[in-house]
């Protein structure tokens, strides 16, 4: 069982308000494993509740999972650890954000939330049963950063400061979350939101991977502080965006 499997690695690894899973919700997962099997070399495992595990050499780094409601958006959401996520929860609406889903049990793996900012932007909380997290990040074809774009990033910083101190600005810290200016990449009318980073090899050769298997292109290579950054949807609409780390970057 996939549940079994998971349970073993990194029970430590991922301390409260640090990215520890992401998933996309979609119309037609058949579609996003051929998308994103062959884009990213995963392979694919039956889960909890009917949701999608992909893996890499064996070990999990995302799910996919069908959209219950049509009207739903297509979408990457990432997720942030805690080790008391309806304590998190209140935590969030107390500091001027809102509770979408509350807290609900995802079998033994663990407990679920979804959640936004002040602004308005959705994120997930992930209390670990046996399923900790990424089996493997920061490697090619795997989870690498999520970044926030917002309208306010003053209000950003304040409000995830405060719920994410240690992670972000700790002694230890080694953040893979930034904030950024919604007009920074995306025109200013867009909503505030977290865009999922994939890492590969090479921004150029993936590109081309993603219109070829009929993704498009959102915003075409830029320079960040860590790395080189192209924005595109896959076949059915769902953001995410590809990182090249600068090679001096860890």
């Amino acid at each position: 069982m996939a549940e079994n499997r998971a349970s073993g690695y990194g029970e430590d690894v991922y301390g409260e308000g640090v990215p520890c899973w992401v998933d996309a919700q979609l119309p037609d997962v058949a579609a996003g494993k051929r998308f994103y099997g062959e884009l990213f070399g995963w392979t694919f495992e039956e889960s909890y509740g009917g949701s999608t595990w992909a893996l890499a050499d064996g070990e999990p780094v995302a799910a996919l999972a069908r959209k219950a409601d049509g009207r739903m958006p297509t979408v990457w959401t990432v997720y942030f650890a805690t080790p008391d996520v309806e304590g998190l929860a209140d935590r969030v609406w107390a500091a001027g954000g809102q509770v979408v889903t509350a807290p609900l049990p995802v079998g033994e793996l663990g407990t679920a939330a979804l959640v936004t900012d002040p602004e308005g932007a959705v994120f997930g909380l992930w209390e670990p049963g046996t399923h900790r997290g990424f089996g493997r990040r920061h490697e090619p074809g795997t989870f690498v950063w999520a970044e926030l774009y917002t309208r306010d990033t003053e209000t950003a910083n304040t409000f995830y400061g405060g719920l994410f101190h240690g992670a972000l600005f700790g002694p230890d810290a080694h953040p893979d979350f930034g904030r950024a200016p919604v007009s920074d990449v995306f025109p200013a009318e867009m909503p505030s939101h977290f865009l999922v980073h994939f890492r590969v090899e090479d921004c150029a050769a993936a590109l081309g991977t993603v219109n070829r298997l009929g993704g498009r292109v959102q915003a075409p290579p830029f320079e960040t502080s860590y790395g080189r950054v192209a924005v595109v949807t896959d076949n059915q609409g769902a953001s995410f965006a590809l990182l090249e780390r600068w090679k001096t970057v860890l």
